[in-house]
């Protein structure tokens, strides 16, 4: 079995513990509106945002750099979606919208100057 295998077992191992780790372990709640479900999405999303910080860091390819970033704008997108159930405020979606469409933007641009290619072509 080559080490590329072995690396995305292990991986793959670690996440799946994380994952029912959260599930299992109670998690206090910070905030006195929030239900242990929604602590338990956020701490997810925290995860999931500090795996992806790593990526950005330790990225070996700067394709590997452009995902991190745009999947770090679908957790700020997740953040804002998961926010607005309990406070009940209809302008975190909006800011949800706003951010995806800016995100989307922003990946066409990078992978556009990657290319190599010009702006407006």
């Amino acid at each position: 079995m080559k080490s590329g295998y072995f690396r995305w077992i292990v991986g793959a191992l670690a996440l799946t513990a994380v994952l029912l780790f959260i599930s299992i372990y109670p998690i206090p709640s910070l905030l006195k509106w929030q239900s242990p479900l929604l602590s338990r999405c956020f701490f997810i999303l925290m995860v999931c945002f500090g795996l992806c910080l790593i990526r950005l860091m330790l990225g070996p390819t700067p394709a590997d750099r452009a995902v991190a970033i745009d999947t770090l704008g679908v957790l700020i997108v997740g953040f804002c979606a998961i926010l607005s159930i309990p406070t009940g405020r209809d302008w975190y979606i909006d800011i949800a919208i706003a951010w995806a469409l800016q995100s989307f933007v922003g990946a066409l641009a990078l992978a556009k100057y990657m290319e190599g290619r010009g702006f407006d072509e």
